[in-house]
């Protein structure tokens, strides 16, 4: 009998790719536990920790026994909570009915393109971008259309790139402003002249990604699409969470706001997968979007000064240019300098991988290639880590490159 063994992989996988950025970050913590001394600079994660009333509040949730099913679209309390959040800090109006909760940003982001996608939809994605984008895109069966977006234009996608790449199979663009992994931030004249293309293309949607929106630097204040737009409401579903500024990643809280039919559809889709967020996490998630906000400034601020430090570091290494992020927690270097050159042990680097597969081997510092985010020559540096180990972090890239010779 002829037996074979099936593939028992789903023929959608085949373009989805593991996490580079997971795959850097768990060899790092190997080397980590064998005794190696290294930074890792590769994990976009805050340094801070969990404000202490989103903590208690957690607790007592526990010891009232809040451990039962919630609703799939998430507590009352919290989506009430979110829709205030929204008026409040943003100017955007929206009914409970228009806002569901998920077990982080990332699963509001599977959960909208699993509702909304049929095969062979396209989904503008400006490049650089979150690495999980164009992958979320592929396991929905849609067609991510990748539109490259280069350090001459802050990272930013240009209106008439928009235009260009819009085709009637466009079923959305997607918007993350401050950005990981470049810092960029789309402005109001800027985010109007989007929106003038959109207006001319009505069957293209618009994912906000808004997760870092209180890490702004420089006096900067948030601008939502939204806010520039308000004629697009019915078209733009807004993408946030408590993971970044309340420091809860580990939580997985995450939450959108958009159109009633949007919202129901998403719903669907985690009634049949998580079925809701934890119960624990969304009575944390009340306490942080109703409590105190004073330290959004506060960290906002460390994480400028870090910024500040580490770019300054890296427009003095050879072969290395940075320009100031505005928002968010990295640096997105430009690294076409090195390319071509050779390591002390005779090896090219003809690779951002290459590059910082050398800087973690040689160096014990911890980075991300830009190939990971859809842009190379380029490296993201998070500066979600101490001053001290973000000044020897520069010190050992800066060794790094001076050690390199022209092959």
């Amino acid at each position: 009998m002829d037996i074979r063994i099936a593939n028992h992989r789903a023929e959608r996988l085949s373009n989805v790719r593991p996490s580079m950025i997971m795959g850097l970050v768990q060899k790092a913590r190997e080397m980590t536990d064998a005794g190696e001394t290294v930074i890792d600079l590769g994990i976009g994660e805050p340094d801070f920790t969990t404000p202490d009333h989103v903590k208690q509040a957690a607790i007592e949730a526990i010891k009232n026994d809040e451990s039962r099913y919630t609703t799939i679209a998430g507590t009352l309390p919290l989506r009430r909570a979110i829709e205030a959040k929204l008026k409040r800090e943003n100017q955007l109006d929206y009914r409970v009915n228009q806002i569901t909760v998920c077990g982080g940003a990332k699963q509001v982001i599977f959960n909208a393109m699993m509702a909304t996608l049929s095969r062979g939809d396209e989904v503008i994605i400006p490049a650089p971008y979150w690495s999980s984008y164009p992958d979320i895109v592929a396991v929905a069966d849609g067609v991510p259309v990748i539109v490259d977006c280069p350090q001459q234009q802050n990272f930013l996608i240009s209106p008439e790139q928009l235009e260009k790449a819009i085709t009637p199979q466009t079923r959305w663009l997607m918007l993350n402003s401050p950005s990981n992994p470049t810092g960029g931030v789309y402005h109001e004249s800027h985010l109007l002249a989007l929106a003038e293309v959109l207006n001319r293309h009505r069957h293209v949607m618009v994912l906000s990604d808004d997760i870092y929106e209180h890490l702004l630097f420089d006096g900067r204040t948030f601008t939502s699409i939204l806010n520039v737009a308000p004629n697009l409401k019915d078209r733009v579903l807004v993408v946030n969470g408590v993971s970044k500024v309340f420091a809860m990643t580990g939580w997985r809280l995450g939450y959108a706001a958009g159109p009633s039919d949007i919202i129901s559809a998403m719903n669907t889709v985690q009634g049949q997968s998580t079925t809701h967020a934890s119960s624990i996490s969304q009575a944390a998630a009340v306490a942080a979007l109703e409590g105190p906000t004073d330290f959004f400034a506060e960290r906002a601020t460390s994480f400028e000064k870090r910024r500040d430090i580490v770019v300054g570091a890296l427009n003095t290494a050879e072969g290395i240019e940075c320009i100031s992020p505005e928002g968010a927690f990295y640096v997105y270097p430009n690294c076409a300098g090195v390319i071509g050159q050779r390591t002390p042990e005779g090896n090219e680097i003809a690779s951002d991988v290459e590059f910082c597969t050398w800087l973690l081997d040689a160096h014990r510092v911890s980075t991300v290639p830009g190939a990971a985010f859809g842009l190379s020559p380029h490296l993201r540096i998070s500066t979600a880590a101490s001053v001290a180990d973000l000044q020897e972090a520069m010190t050992r890239i800066s060794q790094a490159c001076s050690q390199l010779e022209r092959g």
